[in-house]
Parts: C-alpha cells; sequence; structure tokens
C-alpha cells in the first residue's frame, strides 16, 4: 500500500439479503487529505463508510486502512473474520463521528470525552483528563465539561463527539452526515471544526450532502449511486463539470 494512501477498497460488495448495497466498489483515499463520498439516499455511502472500521462486514472484495485489513486476519491469501473484541481493538486508530450524537447520556461532557481513552484504552485518569480538557478548548467547548448531553444544543452535542473521537488518537477520521440532524444555524459550527482537523493535516473520509464543505475542503469527491462509484476526481471537476447524467441531477437538486 503506497505510503501517501491512507485507505484502500477493491472490489468491494455487501447485500442485506437480496439487497445489494454495494456492487463493486474501489477507490483510495490519500493521508492528510479529506474525501468527501456523495450521493443519493440509498446509494450505499454510508454503509461503504461502516465497512470501512467493520461495523459493517463485507461479503466480497477487501478494504484496509494503513495497509491493513480492519477485522479480519489474512492467511494464505485469505480473510478470516476477527472476534468482537480483536476487531475493536484494531479499529482503535480510526474516529467516527455519527449522524446521532451517540453520547452517554448519564456521563457529563468531559467524563463522554475521557471514556474511550479510559475504558478502551485502558490509560489512566490524569492524563486521559488532561487530554480530555484541551480538545473540548479545541472544539470551543472548554467552559462545558460539567455539562451533560442534554444540556447542550445540538451542534455543541456533535462537537463533544469530535472530541471523543478525537481523544483516541485516531490515524483517521470518519464522519457519517454529522451534520445531517442539526438546525440549519448549527451545521456552521460543526464544519468549522471539521475544517480546522482538515487543515491540520488529518486524514477523513466524510459522507456529506454539504457541497459547500466538499467544494472548499475536500481534495477527493466520490459520487456514488446505486451502490456504485459512478464518478470520482477533484472537487473543481465532480462538482463543476461532472460527467455523469446522474452526477449532474444530483448536484441540480441538492443546489
Amino acid at each position: 500500500m503506497p505510503n501517501d494512501v491512507i485507505v484502500t477498497a477493491r472490489d468491494v460488495e455487501k447485500s442485506y439479503g437480496t439487497n445489494s448495497v454495494l456492487r463493486g466498489v474501489s477507490f483510495d483515499a490519500g493521508r492528510g487529505e479529506v474525501t468527501c463520498l456523495l450521493g443519493p439516499s440509498g446509494s450505499g455511502k454510508s454503509t461503504l463508510l461502516r465497512c470501512v472500521n467493520h461495523l459493517e462486514t463485507i461479503d466480497k472484495g477487501v478494504i484496509r486502512v494503513d495497509g491493513v485489513v480492519v477485522g479480519y486476519h489474512e492467511k494464505d491469501g485469505k480473510l478470516y473474520e476477527m472476534s468482537e473484541r480483536d476487531a475493536a481493538r484494531a479499529r482503535h486508530g480510526i474516529g467516527m463521528v455519527f449522524q446521532s450524537f451517540n453520547l452517554f447520556a448519564h456521563m457529563t461532557v468531559l467524563e463522554n470525552v475521557m471514556a474511550g481513552p479510559r475504558i478502551v484504552g485502558k490509560r489512566k485518569k490524569e492524563p486521559s483528563r488532561t487530554t480530555a480538557l484541551e480538545l473540548l478548548d479545541r472544539v470551543g467547548l472548554a467552559a462545558k465539561g460539567q455539562s451533560y448531553p442534554a444540556q447542550l444544543s445540538g451542534g455543541q452535542q456533535q462537537r463533544v463527539a469530535i472530541a471523543r473521537a478525537l481523544a483516541m488518537e485516531p490515524k483517521l477520521m470518519l464522519f457519517d452526515e454529522p451534520t445531517s440532524a442539526l438546525d440549519p444555524e448549527l451545521v456552521g459550527e460543526v464544519l468549522s471544526v471539521m475544517k480546522e482537523l482538515a487543515a491540520e493535516g488529518m486524514s477523513m473520509l466524510v459522507v456529506t450532502h454539504e457541497i459547500a464543505f466538499a467544494r472548499d475542503v475536500a481534495d477527493q469527491v466520490i459520487m456514488m449511486d446505486g451502490g456504485r462509484i459512478i464518478e470520482s476526481g477533484p472537487p473543481q471537476k465532480v462538482l463543476t463539470t461532472p460527467e455523469h447524467e446522474r452526477t449532474r441531477a444530483f448536484l441540480s437538486r441538492i443546489l
């Protein structure tokens, strides 16, 4: 796997019963770059993202993150699924932010950010606390450490979710439509944090309908439809002069 590539997918297929969701998907995502996945609902974007960190299994093909197949052991050219414990350990270096914030309601904001390093990473309390406070400051929530999720706006909760993912020191961040559950006036504060991460060189794979974000921040845009990649390339090309009719139709509806 080339050193400048963080994710590589080859001929990935995924079905739920008779419903084929991913149909021979192949792509590379650059290290230190932002790759945005676009497409209509049901095109397979979120499923593909969840397959990258083995929250969903794949039926055929292979996905590697930093050269390693997540969720499977490779032996003699064959893949064998890991136990859930081993798979969880293997995905330590992959942070994920979901549409819904998935914060622990009974924990304070600070405790939420500390949870991964303490429970999964087995780190000591004080270093975890110090890191968590730094991350909350980084996402503009230094004053909210003792608040509970229910006391925060949706945008604030999503920023806590980003801080929680960053607490595990990931080499790759996955974002599954992180602004779709937010009121329009709160979208900007989350995208601002994501733009800062991109500027700092974080490798990011982002499922989004935020075309302006993709245009301004992405290094690569991948357009999906019907479980296939129908077009990919720099945002200036895909978003400005798309080649595929389905891409043009999608963009015309979104814009």
